[in-house]
């Protein structure tokens, strides 16, 4: 993925995440549904912005950013940049 797709797909989760809540909100699921559902969205989100930011290091350091590669959520889970 190249740093606009990344974007889009930020973009896209984000707005998955709204939906949750309106969902949520107005009955169409309940907690634990959304719980869950939210949780998937923040590990994918947080792997995509790890991902941008070693593309954008790779970058600014003369590397190739399609060498950066999608790391384990695990490993970047509520990272703080």
């Amino acid at each position: 993925m190249d740093q606009e797709q990344i974007l889009a797909r930020i973009t896209a989760m984000v707005e998955d995440e709204r939906r949750l809540r309106d969902a949520l909100a107005s009955g169409q699921i309940d907690s634990e549904t959304e719980h869950e559902r939210l949780g998937e969205l923040e590990r994918q989100l947080d792997q995509c912005w790890d991902l941008l930011r070693q593309r954008r290091a790779k970058s600014e350091f003369g590397e190739n950013p399609d060498e950066a590669r999608v790391r384990p959520s695990s490993q970047v889970e509520d990272y703080q940049g």
